[in-house]
């Protein structure tokens, strides 16, 4: 099946995701033109939308004109980067000057501010064609929009970064933005069958987004040359959070790297992964050794299991380092519109309420020794490898509670560890757990982003993807 298909179950052997790097040699030779890539992006879209459900607004009219003016680029031989005329969807939690920003609640319908975020400004600068909003989760947090999973409506298509996943999974644009706090990017992108990028914490300015003390923002798309180099526009023009040293890597993505060691991350979420699940991944890391990378666990090193301990309580830091920094905007929310709020994010206002500065202070103080933990790992492999989630996307009504939060759209367990630690993250779609896809995440050390794709590349390239 193509990305474009009607939703049938994943099979990894024929999914096709949708590509631009490989479209660009046919803009430069005039048999193919970013217009022309935009109206087939459009047909997708109008065939699945109805039941994938991905968008908050289109701007088809202001899509064509970029395109245009990019078509004219490329025939005067003129393209402004490698992503230049590339249809892109905006998480709808950063503003676009030609868009509203709704943040997935009715609280802020029409809610236009006439700015583009930093990240999106830099799109437009790299010539990218930004086409729309993508649904997010309420304030991109628990309570879900009505986006589904584009391999089977039934089930979600994870969260906060729903739509941004799903346009993606169901080949409606080669990239998208999406952010992430807890767990997502990274969880959403496995449970769509994206290749996806959490980078290092800082790395992309993240623009009004800077409330939060451990948000990214990060890349979805179709592969791992699309997913780069989208990361890397918006990097060399906006720069990192203020006082952060920004992206480091090249504009070509890095060749593929083979890891000599790597370390099998169990986090929170080995515990709790389902049978099939497990035993998928065990066949994946097969895989791994005999292509002779040596695979380290917690057992293995004292340093790896201080380093397991220091992100057990990883969901509860995460909870409780957002609930604390989100509780101001809750409070003033509350106050405009006392019963405009779901149930489950009045549960986080009320576990916020809860907590003391000094609370605060030592849930940073955790968060603190598990980064330092982590570095002290750092020169014992090339990286780690875990799941992106602890199963295949759940059903849409299914309500999962971990450390006082529902999760409606998945657990997040693998997810929080590098949240809080700020490292980057890749997931891609290696495993097909029950016709539904489910990602494995390569991770790294701060600002490694660039080699981490290369290791990611190598690994692309030397297994097969796992059907249980």
């Amino acid at each position: 099946m193509t990305g474009a298909a009607r939703a049938t179950g994943y099979d990894p052997a024929t999914f096709r995701p949708l590509t631009f790097h490989d479209a660009v040699p046919r803009f430069q030779d005039g048999t193919d033109t970013p217009r022309a890539y935009l109206e087939r992006c459009l047909e997708v879209i109008a065939a699945r939308e109805p039941v994938v459900r991905a968008w908050v607004t289109l701007n088809q009219a202001g899509a064509r004109e970029a395109a245009d003016t990019a078509t004219a680029r490329y025939k005067a031989g003129r393209a402004l980067s490698a992503i230049d005329g590339m249809p892109i969807g905006i998480k709808d939690m950063l503003q676009t000057k030609d868009m509203p920003t709704e943040q997935g609640t009715p609280l802020f319908k029409g809610a236009q501010t006439k700015m583009d975020s930093a990240s999106v400004l830099a799109l437009r600068q790299a010539g990218a064609v930004i086409l729309g909003k993508t649904v997010t989760t309420e304030l991109g947090m628990s309570h879900p929009g009505p986006t589904t999973n584009p391999f089977n409506p039934d089930h979600t298509p994870g969260g906060s970064s729903s739509g941004s996943a799903a346009v993606i999974g169901a080949g409606m644009v080669p990239a998208a933005l999406g952010t992430q706090v807890v767990g997502s990017i990274i969880r959403p992108a496995g449970f769509c069958a994206n290749t996806a990028i959490k980078p290092s914490f800082g790395a992309i300015h993240r623009g009004e987004r800077l409330a939060f003390s451990q948000s990214h923002i990060g890349v979805h798309a179709g592969d791992l040359t699309d997913m780069w180099q989208v990361l890397y526009e918006m990097g060399s023009r906006s720069g990192g959070d203020p006082g952060q040293p920004g992206l480091y890597g090249e504009v070509t993505p890095r060749p593929a790297t083979k890891p000599g060691r790597l370390i099998v991350m169990e986090s929170e979420g080995w515990a709790v992964t389902d049978p099939a699940t497990a035993a998928a991944f065990d066949r994946l890391l097969g895989q791994l050794r005999d292509a002779g990378v040596m695979l380290l666990r917690r057992g293995d090193n004292p340093l790896i299991e201080n380093f397991e301990r220091a992100i057990g309580d990883s969901l509860a830091i995460c909870r409780d380092v957002c609930g604390y920094e989100l509780r101001w905007t809750l409070e003033n929310l509350v106050e405009r519109f006392p019963t405009g709020l779901s149930e489950s994010m009045m549960s986080r206002l009320g576990l916020a309420r809860s907590m003391t500065l000094q609370d605060y202070r030592l849930v940073l103080m955790q968060r603190e020794a598990a980064r330092r933990a982590f570095e002290a790992i750092g020169p014992l492999a090339d990286g780690l490898i875990s799941l992106s989630s602890v199963g295949p996307a759940p059903l849409i009504e299914n309500k999962a509670k971990d450390s006082g939060v529902t999760h409606t759209t998945g657990l997040p367990a693998y997810n929080a560890a590098t949240s809080v630690l700020g490292s980057p993250a890749i997931t891609l779609p290696l495993l097909s757990v029950a016709g539904m896809p489910l990602g494995v995440q390569v991770i790294g050390q701060l600002h490694t982003d660039a080699a981490l794709a290369g290791l990611a590349r190598w690994v692309v390239d030397s297994v097969k993807p796992v059907v249980a």
